[in-house]
């Protein structure tokens, strides 16, 4: 379950209230009646309503005045949300990428872009291996990427791209980390119990 307490539509102020009813429809207490159209339990907006400050600055660069090629920036995003392994991020962001009319082959191939020959067009995959660069690496991009990138795209693009591939990598770590909407997942990295009846080999008592 989420690790912080989730703020109802009564205890936040009159601009939450405004955001509320953009993404769970008027009226509605998105605590005791949640989900949203999308499926998500909505979440991450009644933790994050702790902190309004922080609820609004996620918003404060909206991606419909961002110029950059939607297809592109959602491809980017996709690849972040796997990278950073946030069911969350990749799961909403196949339906935004389908909305913005990116091909299902591209979509599928995501996770294994590296290997997926004829997909992606260069820009594609350049944008793919600067997402690599940026969340595996943690930031360490080779020059030949940048190059290809910025052959293709402005530098003002570029920018936007950084922008967003670094916010949705604070989504997907602080879903995780806060156990919010689809990332409220139990630690899987566990001991498994080895068999009570012992085997041929059993290691666990002294030789």
């Amino acid at each position: 379950m989420p690790r912080v307490e989730l703020v109802s539509r009564a205890d936040v102020s009159a601009d939450v209230v405004h955001l509320y009813d953009q993404v769970f429809g008027p009226e509605r207490d998105p605590v005791s009646d949640p989900g949203t159209v999308s499926g998500t339990p909505g979440n991450w907006w009644t933790a994050w309503a702790n902190v309004p400050g922080i609820l609004k600055a996620f918003s404060a660069f909206p991606m419909a005045e961002a110029s950059l090629d939607p297809k592109l920036r959602e491809l980017a995003i996709l690849r972040t949300g796997y990278a950073r392994g946030s069911r969350f991020v990749f799961s909403q962001h196949c339906k935004a990428a389908r909305r913005v009319g990116l091909e299902e082959a591209k979509i599928e191939a995501v996770p294994y872009w590296t290997v997926a020959d004829g997909v992606f067009s260069p820009v594609e995959r350049a944008a793919l291996a600067f997402v690599d660069g940026m969340i595996l690496e943690g930031g360490r991009i080779h020059d030949r990427v940048v190059e290809r990138l910025r052959a293709e795209i402005s530098d003002e693009h570029l920018l936007m791209l950084t922008y967003f591939v670094n916010m949705y990598a604070l989504h997907a770590t602080s879903t995780k980390a806060l156990r919010l909407e689809y990332d409220d997942v139990a630690e899987r990295v566990v001991e498994i119990p080895a068999p009570e009846t012992p085997r041929v080999q059993d290691w666990r008592t002294p030789a």
